[in-house]
């Protein structure tokens, strides 16, 4: 049987949690990136927005996860040594976490990234022996005191 967990008399806190990975890229695929010479338009640009959007669609993505009312996110992508990093950020007032919105949005958006520059990865065989989603963690969650008393 599948449930999700009764959160209904845990008390609202104000919750954050912070989200960092990397997405691992060719050197020409950073150049391009930096040179805006991607044709389907901006990576950063699109993969910040869509890590925006995944965070509020979280509960529709993992089935366990509650619909949190996200009162600010953020995502931020840049060109790293390695790839494109990235920093997702979700704050809500809530009776449970913001964890896993920040691991979607933070997701999402590498995602996102690499769907746009995946043309400059692929070898001639159409993989992607160069590219590496990962790793994708919590780095930071805070909840603080107990809201309405």
């Amino acid at each position: 049987m599948a449930r999700q967990v009764d959160v209904g008399t845990k008390p609202e806190r104000a919750r954050r949690a912070v989200a960092e990975g990397e997405l691992a890229l060719r050197p020409s695929t950073r150049s391009a990136i930096r040179g805006r010479r991607v044709p389907k338009g901006d990576p950063l640009g699109a993969g910040e927005l869509a890590g925006l959007l995944a965070m509020k669609r979280t509960s529709e993505l993992i089935p366990h996860c509650h619909a949190v009312r996200l009162t600010s996110s953020r995502v931020d992508l840049a060109v790293s040594t390695r790839g494109v990093k990235v920093l997702a950020e979700a704050s809500a007032v809530d009776r449970t976490g913001v964890e896993m919105e920040a691991l979607v949005g933070a997701t999402v958006a590498l995602l996102t990234v690499w769907d746009m520059v995946k043309y400059l990865e692929k070898d001639a065989r159409g993989l992607y022996p160069s590219t590496r989603l990962g790793p994708v963690r919590v780095r930071t969650k805070e909840k603080g005191e107990v809201r309405g008393r």
